[in-house]
Parts: C-alpha cells; structure tokens; sequence
C-alpha cells in the first residue's frame, strides 16, 4: 500500500489491523442509513479497513466524507490515495492478481476503461435504481455518485456585464476574456465542447455545431487562450475575465477561496451538461465488506447530500441539500453526458476542433 503513497483520512498513518484494535462493543448510532447497514458494518468491523482509491481530500468533499465514515463507523479506517482517474485504472490494472484497493473513483470515462478491463465488479448500492441509465453501468461495475457542470465563471472586477448565455458570449464585449481547456488533451475541454453542441442545436450524436461555436469564439477574437490544465489558481489571481470551467470551481472561489462577490457563476441560459463522476467496488479487493459498506455510505441520501457541500452535485436525483448550499446550487438545466458515446466521439472532437479552431 505504501507503494500507491495511501494516507490515512485520519490522524495515523495507516491503519491498525482489525486484530489490534480494541474489542469494544460497537453500534449504529441512530436508525440505519440503508436496509442492512448494521450486519454489514459487523462484517466490515471484522476486516478492519477500507482502501479508497483516488478520492483525494480536498476534492469534492471526500474529506468530510471520511470523517462522518470513520464517526459512524468506528473500527472501520479509511485510507486512500489520490493518483488521478487514469492512473488508477493502470495502478488497478498492474494490481489485479493482487488487488491492493476496495474502490475506485474517477471520472466515467474512466470508470469505462476499467470495465473493460475487467478490474472492477458488479455492486448495485443503495439508490442505485434511481440513477438515470447514463449514470450507470447496467450491472454495476460502475455508478455514479455526483456531476459536475461547465458554467461560465466570470470575474466580475475584470468584467462589466456577465454574458448570460452561449450566444451572448460571441459579443463584441469579450475581446480577448474568454479562457477554455484544450479539447484534444483535457476531459473538462471534451465535455465544454459537448455542451456546447448541445447549446447550438447538436448533441451527443452530432457534436459538430458545438466546434463551429467554438470556432466561431475564435474568429471573434473573444478567446484569450486555451490551456492543457485547469487554470483555476490564474482564476484566483484574477487573470483570466470568463473561465469557461466547472461550475463547482466558481462556486469554491466565490464562498470558500475568497473572490467572494467579485464572482458570478453562470450557467448559460440554453443549458449545460451534466458530467458524471464514478466510483466501482474493486473486483477481488482485499476488505469487500468494507468496501460495500463505504459505497452504501455515499450513495444514501446522507452521504449523497454531503457532497453538495463540496459544491458538486449529487447523482440521486431528489436529493434535498443542506441549508448551507442550498441557496448557492439553485437547480440548473443539464443534460446527463452519455461518457460511452462521449469517448466514441473524442476522435472527431479533436480532429473537428483542430481543423477548424488552430487551422491544422
């Protein structure tokens, strides 16, 4: 495990073995979150610990995640690691005559690859039915626990009138404002160009209209730059006017990163998309029991609202938020991204986006 450089999501290094901790007598405090969370947190209890792969702290609010796990579930470490989607599906791949992990979070498109591969097994937690089919994989070796939106993010210190739409964008009054991730090397650049399409008359079937908008951005000089990594600290630092991002970026800056009023998040008028993050119980992992239970955790109704305080939002729909956000994450038009036919499209995005964005 230290070799994948696992943390504890406590304060010791790793976690003691079931065997060393002490025999106290252990119960649910108060009613149970899912039918049969009690018989299985007991045989969680007896494995010890649970390996979370890729759900790094400061992302998505895994790390209040892991406190109310461990409080809830006491005799129950959780450690995890935080190596990114694609390389969880090589360190899983590496791994799978020796499965190192329990579960697996990363974006869907991910969450495919590992399918395919065969590392991942089938687990319906609970709610899993409410899904909508593209959230999901039929039998449950993956299933998403919460999206993520494009939404334009604007700076309003550096920016009069905030465009309220995609068409608004192409106005004369965004001269070189307009910031985006790269398409060819970026998901978050994928998914802006599939909204986009969506915006313009397209859609996951026909992604074309979405590159001629772009394109269309280009030409009007409105496009400052584009770029292979979120450019969120440049945000931040008040670089860039418009950053066409995820909506839980702006909502981070506005009220936990200190922008405060200087942000206003947009989600254009015509509609966005709703890109959707998974996770998978591993296949053959080490503490499966454990697993299940951590995977029942955040898919309950407790555990999916939880999330929302990380400014991403839920997966189960009729999901209620917490007072805190609930005013912050008003509902939104977001179509659900369909990630098998988005992968089969990403060919002919970059090709599109090259030809008719940079001329090549």
């Amino acid at each position: 495990m230290t070799h994948w450089l696992i943390k504890a999501a406590t304060a010791v290094a790793l976690a003691l073995p079931a065997a060393a901790l002490p025999t106290l007598a252990m119960a649910l405090d108060g009613p149970e979150l899912f039918p049969g969370e009690a018989a299985l947190y007991e045989a969680a209890k007896k494995e010890g610990m649970v390996v979370s792969f890729d759900t790094g702290p400061t992302w998505a609010n895994w790390g209040e995640q892991f406190k109310a796990f461990q409080k809830r579930y006491p005799g129950v470490e959780i450690v995890y690691n935080d190596i990114g989607s694609a390389q969880t599906v090589v360190a899983l791949d590496k791994s799978r005559n020796r499965p190192q992990a329990d579960t697996a979070y990363y974006f869907a498109g991910s969450a495919l690859d590992a399918a395919a591969k065969d590392v991942v097994a089938p687990f319906q937690p609970v709610n899993f039915d409410k899904l909508v089919p593209e959230f999901k994989q039929a039998d449950g070796k993956w299933f998403t626990i919460h999206t993520l939106s494009p939404a334009f993010l604007v700076n309003k210190n550096l920016v009069k009138t905030p465009p309220k739409s995609w068409a608004d964008l192409l106005n004369a009054d965004y001269k070189n404002a307009v910031v985006y991730l790269d398409p060819r090397s970026t998901g978050q650049g994928q998914v802006v160009a599939i909204a986009a399409a969506y915006a313009n008359g397209g859609s996951i079937d026909n992604v074309k209209p979405g590159i001629d908008y772009l394109e269309k951005l280009h030409k009007a000089g409105n496009v400052l730059r584009t770029v292979g990594t979120t450019p969120y600290a440049q945000f931040l630092k008040g670089e860039i006017p418009i950053l066409i991002g995820y909506e839980n970026d702006g909502l981070k800056a506005k009220y936990k990163d200190g922008m405060g009023d200087a942000v206003e998040v947009v989600i254009p008028s015509e509609g966005t998309v709703a890109a959707p993050y998974a996770i998978s119980l591993v296949k053959g992992g080490p503490n499966p029991n454990a697993g299940k239970l951590w995977l029942n955790f955040i898919m309950s109704a407790d555990g999916q609202a939880r999330f929302a305080e990380g400014y991403v939002r839920p997966a189960v729909p009729g999901i209620e938020l917490p007072a805190s956000v609930a005013a912050q994450m008003p509902a939104i038009k977001a179509t659900p991204l369909d990630v098998a036919k988005a992968s089969a499209k990403k060919a002919e995005i970059d090709q599109l986006w090259a030809k008719q964005v940079l001329g090549q």
